[in-house]
């Protein structure tokens, strides 16, 4: 694994480039006044469940194939792991506290987004500036980027395993809202975000999300 921070998290998932993009090419900031709907912390609250409902540990389930391409389960509960600790170490300055998947990944992963979510609660964490693997940022442009990355994972797994993800729209619209801003053309490249596509006639909220960063109802 590299020591360069933003290689280590690319290693654990396509995502992190497009976050480090997103962040310069919006400066941080959340323009419109529907991304302030609901906070991140409030987004995080619901997504961050959720994710975890939907997962489990037999081999089966961890070898499905996503919408993410190139993944099954496992490798996409590995970078959730990861990434969320790293997210969480990045908050409140400190090393990374690294584990494993090992036998029972689910755990691993829950554990990950709670020291996560008390990281992001931590007094003054959305206000202070975050030395993060993207570099220095607003740590409530960072909070809303880790939204964005669970958000459209757990489309990924919902889809993977036909369940129905549980996220109401108001939450979708908030992270919507920040994706559409942040999701920028030069952004669309092989192993970052793929082309916009179309979404499916009645589709719901959250698969027009997916689609629009590029996933494939």
């Amino acid at each position: 694994m590299t020591a360069d921070p933003v290689g280590r998290l690319i290693e654990l998932g396509r995502d992190g480039e497009a976050a480090h993009l997103a962040v310069r090419e919006t400066g941080g900031t959340v323009g419109s006044e529907k991304t302030h709907m609901l906070g991140p912390v409030e987004q995080l609250e619901v997504v961050m469940p959720a994710f975890v409902r939907l997962i489990r540990d037999d081999d089966e389930f961890l070898d499905l194939v996503t919408p993410c391409e190139g993944w099954v389960v496992r490798d996409l509960l590995g970078h959730i792991n990861g990434g969320a600790r790293m997210f969480a170490a990045a908050l409140e300055e400190r090393e990374v506290r690294e584990k494993p998947l090992g036998d029972h990944p689910s755990t691993a992963v829950a554990e990950a987004l709670t020291e996560f979510d008390t990281a992001v609660r931590s007094p003054g964490a959305l206000e202070r500036t975050v030395n993060s693997p993207f570099g220095a940022m607003p740590g409530e442009a960072f909070a809303r980027l880790a939204a964005l990355d669970l958000l459209v994972h757990t489309w990924d797994v919902s889809r993977a395993s036909n369940q129905d993800p549980g996220i109401p729209d108001e939450v979708v619209e908030a992270v919507d809202g920040f994706a559409r801003q942040a999701i920028t053309d030069d952004l669309r490249t092989p192993g970052v975000f793929g082309p916009e596509v179309a979404p499916a006639a009645k589709s719901s909220r959250l698969d027009a999300l997916a689609a629009f960063t590029g996933r494939r109802p």
